[in-house]
Parts: C-alpha cells; structure tokens; sequence
C-alpha cells in the first residue's frame, strides 16, 4: 500500500477566499495564525502547558516503514539506530516474526494497519507481535478515500457522491470490539481510519464513539476507536512554506490548507458532516500517522526538510499530539518521491542528521541539571517562537525554542528566575556538541533565526 496523500490532495475541495486584514490572513473565515509577517508576542511561554517528560517527547516520535510492501526488515536496522527513533509504522502482512525480531535487535515497537479481512485473522496476529512486546498500536484503514477496502463482500470508502464508507464503519466498529475484548490487546490504543473528512454518508466516523446526539447513520452506543488518527502532512495541499508553517499544521481548530483535525473530525471536508464542537475538539486524543516534506519537491531542498521536520515534531508535542510519524524513513519505498529521511542508499539526508543530533542531545548526559525551570520567561518572542520544558528522569529540566520563521531571526532574551551555574545551548542543526555555554547567569540572549535552541541548565554547586 501507497501511503501517500497525493490523491487525497487532488481530490480535497481548496479553500480559496483570502483576506488580508490587520496583518493576518484569514482563511474561509477561521484565522490562519503566523502566516503573515510576525508581531510581537507577550513575553511569556506561548499557550502554557503542564511539565512534559523527555521520556514522553521521545516516545511520541515515529517513522513510516514499508516492511509489509517487502523491503526487507534487516535493512531498516541501521538507519533507525542512527536516527534513534524506537517507533515505527507499517502496512500489516503475514510476517510477524520480522516485527518481533526488529524489536528485540533494537528495540523498536510497530504501529500496525489493520486488514480488511475475517477479524480473526488480524487478531491471531496482532496478538503474536503483542505477546512479544513490539506491538504500539493498531489502526484502522488507510486512507479509504484513496484506497477503499472490500470488508464482508462490501466495497467501502472512495470520494464524492459515488463513496460508500459503510464497510469502513463496519470494519472499524468490529476491530475495535475485537481489540477490547482480547485478553492481550485489550489495553493497546486503537486508532481510527485515516482522512475520515470523506465520508458518505455520515457514517459517523469523525466521532470516536456516538451517542443519541450524533446524528449519523450508525446507532448511538457505536464505539470506533481511541485515537483519532490524522494525515495532517506539514508540506500542505497547496506546496507552500510560510512562516509558523509547522505549528498551524497542528493546530487542532484551523481551517485551512493543512489537512488537520479540524477538516476530519470538527466539520468534514467531503461533506460537511458535523463532528466535535471546537472546545470538545480540542481534547481530543489524536495521533498523526503521516507528515512529512519532499526534499525535492517542495520549497527549500534538504536543509529546510529537516527544519521542517523538526519543527513539526516539536509543534505536534507542543499542541497535544500524542505520536507523529514523519513519512518515511527512505526515499522510493512508498512511490517515486523524495519525503525520506534517508535516500534510497540508506544514505542519510540532511533530516536523518538533524533527527540523530536531536535524540543524542535529549540523551543523558550524566550532568546534574537545574531543578527547577518552572519561572523562566522569554522576552523578546515574535509569534514565531515557541518554547516547551521537559523533565528529565532524574527531575531536572532540558529547554527547547524554535522559531518558524521562513527568514531572518530575533533576538530573545531567556530570563531563567535565577542564577544559573552553567547554561549549556545546543543546535541540532550544527551538530552534538554545545554551541555556546553560560556560566553563573539568570538570563541570556540569543538570536534565534530557524535553527532550534536546546538549553540544558545546571544547578549551583552546593
């Protein structure tokens, strides 16, 4: 199977009114954050979250594999050691063992494309790579809108009037119920159907569960899934690259050019079913399982695909995606593009490299870092820059500031609320090793252009 979204932007009805107003732009009448030149922001955290985990950050990254459309299993060990992602996502075949033995070689779970076939048979399966722990979670259809499946005798999915998602709401209901009732599955998550923005009818697939208030063709008490599964890819349906492109590319309520949560599960892009108003929308649980961005295709070649990527990674974490798997990890394995991370040689691109630096950087280092990061301010933002902190195991705090910005940069001053006795600054970009280090400071400025910032803060010496 093809994972691309080609088709599906081809077949999605653009959004075309633009307005200029104020210094924003307005799409179909839902603002399009960042897109125009960047105004200041308050000089605070922007949308402030609870403490996250690098635990947690890391384990929310994933890759797209094509194992199942036989590249070989052993071929991808190498390229995920370097890069050091330890999710990954595939198709779903007869072979379990190669999953299970990816696994114990270097730990790397799978997140699995269900089959449309008897339910046992994926079960039986399912149930093998589970048992043996290599098994993240399970999903439903791949995109039917591009490639519809024949459950029961039944054809189901397609686009426009001729579409049918019966099937797809059959297969989907049916999969969760045999997952939740399986002994070993029970407790993996279980994602819905891709690009449920085109169905017809309203089968009710842009709910996870419906109830008497749903008003769609399948009864209330339906349950579909867990995790609302999206492929909101950051290259956009109309090739563009903008500034804040990666963050309105997650952005759970725009409408616009980025095929997001909205479009699918807010109100459908096919037909306009309605799903989740914007308050229940934004908490949904929701995972992206295809992103990505042509090194050759899009704007800016192989240095602003692994910008790009990495931005991306940050901005779903930061908007409450809970795994994002770039597509892919090698070029020519799901078609003729070039959205790998790696060439076709296994040779790593510019991305690959970026993605290695970044999993090396969060890695322990065995620096007694600060405690406490929970008062630090930066001044100075445009509404470019964004910031999260994470935890570390040990209870210590790591920075991370990006700004998606298409040219130039700003400074900004980090104000940490109190002395520090060393700062250390890190750019995946450049590499693994510190680009700069601070020593006894309470705050520092830094012109940051589009290239992250990692901070890792030492406490004072007691």
């Amino acid at each position: 199977m093809h994972f691309s979204s080609s088709v599906k932007i081809l077949s999605k009805a653009m959004i075309c009114a633009v307005a200029l107003l104020a210094g924003v732009v307005i799409f179909d009448g839902r603002l399009l954050r960042g897109a125009a030149s960047p105004a200041a922001e308050s000089d605070d955290h922007d949308s402030p979250v609870g403490p996250s985990t690098v635990s947690a950050f890391l384990d929310s990254l994933g890759i797209c594999i094509h194992h199942a459309q036989g590249v070989p299993m052993q071929s991808y060990i190498a390229p995920l050691r370097y890069i050091g992602l330890k999710n990954v996502r595939d198709d779903f075949g007869n072979d379990t063992q190669s999953y299970i033995n990816l696994y114990q070689a270097i730990g790397v779970r799978v997140s699995l494309i269900a089959r449309a076939e008897p339910m046992d048979h994926n079960i039986n399966r399912l149930r093998q790579i589970a048992q043996a722990g290599a098994l993240l979670s399970i999903e439903g259809p791949n995109e039917p809108n591009n490639f519809p499946i024949v459950y029961n005798g039944k054809k189901g999915g397609g686009s426009g009037l001729s579409a049918d998602w019966t099937s797809v709401a059959e297969f989907q209901r049916d999969l969760y119920a045999a997952v939740k009732k399986d002994d070993v599955l029970s407790a993996l998550p279980v994602l819905g159907p891709s690009e449920v923005g085109a169905e017809h009818p309203n089968v009710g697939l842009q709910f996870k569960a419906l109830d008497e208030s749903s008003g769609t063709a399948f009864p209330a008490g339906t349950k579909f899934y867990d995790f609302a599964n999206v492929h909101n890819y950051v290259s956009s349906n109309k090739n563009v690259y903008v500034d804040n492109q990666a963050w309105q590319a997650a952005d759970p309520l725009l409408n616009s050019y980025w095929d997001g949560l909205f479009g699918n599960h807010g109100v459908t892009w096919g037909f306009k079913y309605k799903g989740y108003p914007d308050a229940a929308l934004a908490q949904l649980p929701r995972m992206t399982t295809e992103t990505g961005w042509d090194s050759k295709k899009n704007p800016g070649g192989e240095r602003v695909q692994g910008i790009i990527i990495l931005n991306t990674l940050f901005a779903q974490f930061k908007r409450d995606w809970s795994r994002t798997f770039i597509y892919m990890l090698r070029d020519g394995e799901g078609g003729v593009e070039n959205q790998g991370v790696f060439n076709a040689d296994s040779t790593p691109k510019l991305a690959a490299t970026y993605l290695h630096n970044l999993t090396r950087i969060l890695a322990p280092d065995g620096v007694t870092l600060a405690s406490d990061l929970a008062a630090y301010r930066i001044t100075g933002r445009q509404n470019t820059v964004h910031d999260f902190s994470l935890k570390a195991a040990d209870g210590s705090r790591i920075l991370v500031i990006w700004n998606e910005r298409v040219e130039g940069g700003n400074p900004i001053t980090i104000d940490f609320g109190q002395v520090k006795s060393d700062v250390r600054a890190f750019d995946p970009v450049q590499g693994v090793d510190a680009i700069a280090t601070y020593q006894a400071v309470e705050k520092i400025t830094y012109t940051i252009k589009d290239q992250p910032l990692i901070l890792k803060v030492s406490s004072p010496k007691r």
